[in-house]
């Protein structure tokens, strides 16, 4: 049984003029961040290896969340989960080695279908139509490799949001 860790990246800005993949986190973004790392950290969900995204709030996101881990566990920023399809991220999982847990830390609308993808047909309304910025979806599969990785056969042990951890939306 292999593990996967899919963490969309918490709230980001919209500056004017910032291109994409430079926005950075907005302040819900970074105590969503805080909190779901708080939350990783004591629960046991630490990853054995970590693919990020280069996005700056992927990136943001990363680096707040494992801020208050007790481990450091050096990411690997990885271009092609950036504004990557669910069929992306499943290419990316198979050329794994068989590190688990193994965190992706991504976007929308990629990661919500790839977790959708992944899970057994009754358990995919759990993660639609709404994959919240800063969710963890803890998903368990039946394989021994990633190569073997396959739609449909995963287990949703746990989705949480920063929302059910406490972390409200700014007062505007």
């Amino acid at each position: 049984m292999l593990r996967l860790l899919l963490l969309r990246h918490a709230k980001s800005a919209w500056p004017d003029g910032v291109p994409d993949i430079e926005r950075p986190l907005a302040p819900r973004g970074i105590r969503g961040a805080k909190a779901i790392g708080a939350y990783m950290a004591e629960q046991g969900l630490l990853p054995a290896r970590a693919l990020v995204s280069p996005a700056r709030r992927t990136i943001e996101t990363w680096e707040i969340a494992t801020g208050v881990w007790p481990v450091t566990i050096p990411p690997v920023y990885e271009h092609g989960i950036y504004e990557a399809p669910a069929e992306r991220l499943m290419q990316i999982v198979r050329a794994e080695e068989n590190a688990s847990p193994l965190m992706l830390v991504g976007h929308n609308p990629g990661m919500e279908e790839f977790a959708a993808q992944l899970l057994k047909r009754d358990q995919r309304a759990k993660v639609l139509p709404k994959y919240p910025t800063g969710t963890l979806a803890v998903i368990d599969v039946p394989v021994e490799r990633w190569a073997d990785l396959r739609a449909g056969k995963g287990t949703l042990e746990r989705f949480v949001t920063p929302r059910a951890l406490g972390v409200e939306k700014d007062k505007e």
